[in-house]
């Protein structure tokens, strides 16, 4: 497979600027798999294509505000840090802006009484940082100092109110640089009606990483290496699964994030075992799906390893002709953009 036959232009105007006034609200493509058929609905009517005995598997991680903005000591000159991981309480890989600027060595100052020291570099262009940091959790401080992490596709500053719409209702564990974006359409009173139909609502975690979204620089898909990210999944949570499966319910995922998570737990049965660690996976045509039914994503970029995701499951033509068709139909794309559910 090659990337060049996953690539498409999306007009600059369809790239969303803005989450629309009430999540789940949104714009929803239906496509048939089987059929290449198409519906055009709203996303709130998810829930007619959700049946008593499937499962809804959402990703809770959650984004922290990761993009800081900060000074060299010394010589002013402003510096763009974007955390990636972390490495201890208090030391984190990041990347930092302008690269060529920022030296081991280099003290960096973000508040009056936080700042960091640049202490390695890393193989991928990065630089390792230690924060000198007393008194609160230090999550708390970012919130006060951090912005959202928006992705360069969103040509605007964070603004406060991304601090809530970058952000899915079902967060609880901080990890993330990235939101999980598939779950950004969904609001309580939406998950209720979903569980008052019978279906159960399932958690486990991916932190998102900026791998997710790194973009694929060789031609053959099989050379391409996936950062890894950090999953894990419950015991109560992967019964719950697997018992959807044995009784012949869906197993409808939410984002691409969730269904790397699943197919990394595959077992030799198609079951998901309970388990926690770091995954690589890469999902590419052609591929075949141990756990997954069904998938509730964005429109991605062109050329993306999660659009080669759903081409996987879809078929690289019927995922071609369905974004030509939501690009004529003026449907949103990427973050806060609309949302296709395949089937």
């Amino acid at each position: 497979m090659k990337l060049s036959d996953f690539k498409y232009e999306v007009p600059e105007e369809l790239i969303a600027q803005y989450p629309v006034e009430k999540r789940d609200e949104s714009r929803l493509m239906v496509l048939n798999r089987k059929s290449g058929e198409r519906e055009h609905r709203v996303f709130k009517d998810v829930v007619d294509y959700l049946h008593e005995g499937d499962v809804l598997v959402v990703n809770e991680t959650k984004v922290f505000p990761a993009r800081l903005i900060g000074v060299k000591e010394k010589t002013d000159a402003q510096v763009e840090l974007l955390l990636l991981r972390q490495l201890e309480t208090t030391m984190w890989e990041a990347l930092v802006k302008p690269a060529r600027k920022v030296r081991v060595g280099n003290r960096i100052l973000i508040a009056d009484d936080f700042g960091c020291d640049v202490i390695d570099n890393t193989t991928s262009g990065g630089r390792v940082v230690k924060f000198d940091f007393n008194g609160q959790d230090f999550f708390e401080k970012l919130n006060q100092v951090g912005r959202s992490p928006l992705p360069p596709y969103i040509h605007r500053q964070a603004e406060p109110l991304d601090k809530e719409k970058y952000q899915t209702v079902f967060a609880k564990k901080i990890g993330a640089v990235a939101a999980p974006t598939a779950g950004l359409h969904f609001t309580e009173e939406l998950l209720d009606q979903i569980r008052r139909k019978g279906v159960k609502v399932v958690p486990l975690v991916l932190h998102v990483g900026l791998g997710t979204f790194r973009p694929i620089k060789v031609e053959d898909l099989s050379r391409h290496q996936m950062d890894s990210e950090y999953y894990e999944i419950s015991e109560e949570a992967a019964a719950q699964i697997n018992e959807a499966k044995m009784a012949g319910g869906k197993v409808v995922a939410v984002g691409t994030s969730t269904v790397r998570t699943l197919e990394t737990l595959a077992n030799a049965d198609n079951l998901v075992k309970a388990s926690s660690g770091w995954t690589d996976k890469f999902i590419y045509p052609p591929y075949k799906f141990k756990i997954i039914d069904s998938l509730i994503t964005n429109f991605h970029l062109s050329g993306s390893t999660l659009f080669l995701l759903t081409c996987a499951l879809a078929g690289k033509e019927t995922m071609l002709e369905a974004y030509q068709e939501a690009m004529e139909r003026n449907y949103r794309f990427y973050s806060y953009g609309d949302a296709m559910l395949i089937l």
